[in-house]
């Protein structure tokens, strides 16, 4: 029998903005069963939100997260090894990229299974593209550290690396405490240095500015509990 594939399919990252989605993701969605989530409840609601005409009932869901170990995949994967086709949704944007779905994909590959990775939404790249910095070199850190003297430390690393190697540094927060993040870039960061923030991209609230860091700290913008991406610069 022929294996079935892996679908990484990406999801919306704004509330409400299916419009976002292509039409590929939802024909692939549409006639996939069974479905590797985050969230079990945000991923039904995501699939229905499509109104692909499916009963949400007649899916198969099962959860990978940060907790599923390597042991655990190959319970998960089983479908694929029978000619089902396997989509994996991350809770926002594209699967595989700061998301645990990664370590599916990573076992699809040992056992020979085909990846398919689909066109879709990413804060990450989006936010990039709108900045105006480097796109030729950049790097993705995830979260930085909470506290505040670990937190100082590495924003003036990842500023000198920018500076050195013209790199643009990306990296998020937790919501709640987005402006924290904002006011204390602004007190570590060189007045020169050029700061992108990314306020829920692609919803209806969207807002992305790129200035230096002198221009920010007299920048009243409210990111509290909105998702948000930032980008340092300190390149030429």
């Amino acid at each position: 029998m022929q294996n079935g594939n892996l679908y990484l399919i990406p999801t919306v990252i704004a509330e409400n903005q299916t419009d976002v989605i292509p039409e590929q993701v939802r024909h692939v969605v549409k006639h996939t069963e069974y479905f590797l989530v985050e969230n079990l409840r945000t991923a039904r609601r995501y699939v229905s939100s499509l109104k692909l005409g499916i009963t949400i009932e007649d899916l198969h869901f099962d959860v990978l997260d940060k907790n599923t170990l390597p042991a655990d995949l190959e319970k998960l994967m089983r479908p694929v090894f029978e000619g089902k086709n396997i989509g994996i949704l991350s809770e926002s944007g594209c699967p595989g990229i700061a998301d645990p779905g990664s370590v599916a994909v990573k076992y699809a590959h040992a056992h020979r299974v085909r990846v398919i990775p689909l066109v879709g939404p990413s804060s990450i790249f989006l936010s990039l593209m709108a900045s105006g910095f480097s796109g030729q070199s950049f790097v993705f850190h995830g979260y930085l550290p909470i506290e505040k003297r670990e937190l100082e430390h590495i924003v003036k690393q990842i500023e000198v690396d920018s500076r050195k190697k013209s790199q643009t540094q990306i990296f998020i927060e937790a919501p709640y405490r987005n402006n924290n993040l904002l006011e204390n870039l602004t007190r570590f960061c060189h007045p020169d240095t050029m700061l992108c923030v990314a306020k829920d991209i692609s919803g209806q609230d969207e807002f992305i500015r790129s200035a230096k860091i002198r221009e920010w700290k007299n920048t009243k913008v409210d990111l509290h509990k909105v998702p948000t991406v930032f980008l340092l610069y300190a390149g030429e």
